[in-house]
């Protein structure tokens, strides 16, 4: 099948003209006219991922985070990012990353998220004008739970390595906000909305301490929050007859003392 038609596909779902204006989302790597049979999708593209994908013989990576994100300006092995560069091409392994354009679609991460955790009724944290698209999700769980319930069917339902927290407002917890990856910017966008909860990733401390008694900020690992996005792809790319493949080496890198 060629790339063309792969990619028409996941744009189908997350059109890049919903990603954010800071966003690269697209292709990162690769020739859109080549022919494709096996598909490696991964959250990250990592060297241990392309040599994977070497292994299996995939002749295309899908990735939520893009590989060129910040400004890459040599491609002669000095940070992991080049590395993956001059390996990707060596090997002639293209790579597309559908990042904010599958965050913000009904169907994508957040909603997915939602769906995951037991959250009905939700909509866009912060829509779009048209409502169509937008960042994040609130919603409601089907009954209320003690925060502490919550955090723990948190930390089971979605595997977490760790789950940092605040003390919530009130008791029981129904109202869920979430935003997949670092969604810390919204912390107040969800008090604002009557959130009990908000889940997230990637805050600092005085993001803590400001939220502290006044919503539960729940704070995950950001990989952990958004591999989903592998099942993702599957469910897109399935369809077509190509071999998807989910990464063995795609994990999170933040490792946790015991």
């Amino acid at each position: 099948m060629l790339l063309r038609a792969i990619l028409d596909s996941i744009e189908s779902v997350a059109p890049r003209s919903a990603q954010e204006e800071w966003d690269n989302s697209g292709m990162q790597v690769g020739d859109t006219g080549r022919d494709v049979s096996s598909v490696l999708l991964t959250t990250d593209v990592t060297p241990d991922v392309v040599n994977e994908a070497v292994m299996l013989g995939c002749q295309l990576i899908v990735s939520h985070h893009p590989l060129l994100f910040h400004g890459l300006k040599q491609v002669c092995g000095q940070s992991p990012q080049a590395e993956v560069v001059a390996m990707a091409i060596k090997h002639d392994i293209a790579i597309y990353s559908a990042h904010t354009s599958l965050d913000s679609v009904r169907g994508g991460i957040n909603t997915r998220l939602a769906d995951q955790l037991g959250i009905r009724d939700y909509r866009f944290l912060v829509p779009t004008a048209d409502g169509e698209t937008g960042l994040g999700v609130i919603g409601q769980l089907q009954k209320p739970m003690a925060y502490t319930d919550f955090i723990r069917f948190v930390r089971e339902r979605l595997d977490c390595t760790y789950v940092r927290y605040t003390r919530a407002a009130k008791e029981p917890v129904q109202t869920i906000a979430l935003c997949g990856g670092s969604g810390a910017e919204f912390i107040e966008t969800a008090i604002e909305q009557g959130a009990d909860v908000y889940l997230t990733a990637d805050c600092k401390y005085h993001e803590f301490q400001d939220a502290d008694g006044r919503i539960g900020l729940i704070d995950i690992d950001h990989w952990i929050s958004e591999r989903h996005a592998r099942d993702i792809f599957r469910d897109i790319l399935s369809p077509l007859g190509v071999a998807c493949i989910q990464s063995q080496t795609d994990k999170t890198p933040i490792q946790i003392y015991k």
